[in-house]
């Protein structure tokens, strides 16, 4: 019950000193124009801003010829590939972005709702209902990495490559783990394994589910020193990883698929469906692929994203 306790109020704390963190340190996208972003009941109105170039410029600037809405899953933004490949987007086709870093499930309801132009997603099965139903044309493959499950080094349960056998000892041996946001692709995943082994994780008391993006989830997970399920670019851009290693990687079980999807015109008329096939045609381009491999290949060894073939 102590031991129980303990852990309950480590969680506050650490969640109470993430809030504050976010609050202090979010930075504001360089990119994205002066405006109100909050999110309404009404659907964003989307108006075209059109820059013009320097009088005497002797290489040509970008011209923003307007703006798209990019629904995004907290992986591809904790990781930080948004960072990276957005600016070269918007140098080329003029097409200014604003990301909003959801769970999966936000990001499908805001494309329902006409609130995004283009999503980007890791949850295979409701990607290709949205588009049965007729809120987008089609799904666009753009890229995969896998799943890792990390947890202390020190640990009881030693390095190995299957999956079902490391969820199964993390519920019989009663240790802590940390599940993020429910409507995102990642717990998605991690519930579709429990129940392939037939086990509640509820009924572990030290399961915690907080509610939090990828990287706070790791965020937690390090100041408690237990385990979690993690994309591995967020995991490999994580910097301060404290006494937390991959203890189970390589089961095809793992593998992590990611689509984008323009949402369709016919939503609303506030959907900007030229801005978001804009994006889909380049990011599934030779050079958007490119772009792609090259994020994090220098600085760890290996891309952290590999394009859809």
């Amino acid at each position: 019950m102590i031991k129980k306790l303990s852990y309950i109020l480590l969680v506050c704390v650490v969640c109470a000193v993430l809030l504050a963190g976010c609050k202090k340190t979010t930075p504001e996208s360089p990119e994205a124009p002066a405006s109100d972003t909050t999110l309404t009941d009404t659907p964003l109105q989307i108006e075209p801003t059109v820059g013009a170039p320097p009088a005497d410029a002797t290489e040509p600037s970008t011209l923003i010829i307007g703006k798209i809405i990019l629904a995004s899953t907290t992986s591809a933004e904790d990781s930080g590939l948004l960072a990276f490949i957005l600016p070269e987007f918007t140098a080329e086709t003029g097409w200014d972005v604003e990301v909003v870093s959801v769970g999966d499930d936000t990001a499908l309801q805001m494309g329902r709702d006409g609130e995004a132009d283009v999503l980007l997603l890791h949850s295979r099965q409701d990607e290709d209902k949205f588009v049965e139903d007729g809120y987008a044309a089609r799904r666009y493959d753009v890229m995969r990495n896998d799943f890792v499950v990390v947890g202390p080094d020190d640990g009881s349960i030693a390095y190995n490559n299957d999956i079902k056998k490391t969820l199964k000892a993390i519920n019989d041996e009663g240790l802590g783990f940390v599940a993020m946001e429910s409507g995102s692709g990642t717990h998605k995943k991690e519930m579709s394994i429990w129940n392939s082994i037939d086990i509640d994780p509820e009924g572990n008391a030290l399961y915690l589910s907080i509610g939090q993006g990828m990287g706070a989830t790791l965020r937690i997970t390090k100041e408690l020193n237990i385990y979690t399920l993690s994309d591995r670019a967020t995991w490999l851009s994580f910097s301060e990883k404290g006494n937390l290693s991959i203890i189970c990687e390589g089961d095809p079980e793992l593998d992590n698929p990611y689509g984008l999807i323009p949402v369709s015109a016919s939503v609303n008329e506030h959907v900007n469906a030229e801005g978001g096939q804009a994006f889909a045609d380049w990011i599934t381009s030779t050079e958007g692929k490119e772009y792609i491999t090259k994020f994090g290949a220098g600085e760890y060894d290996q891309p952290l994203f590999i394009p859809a073939d």
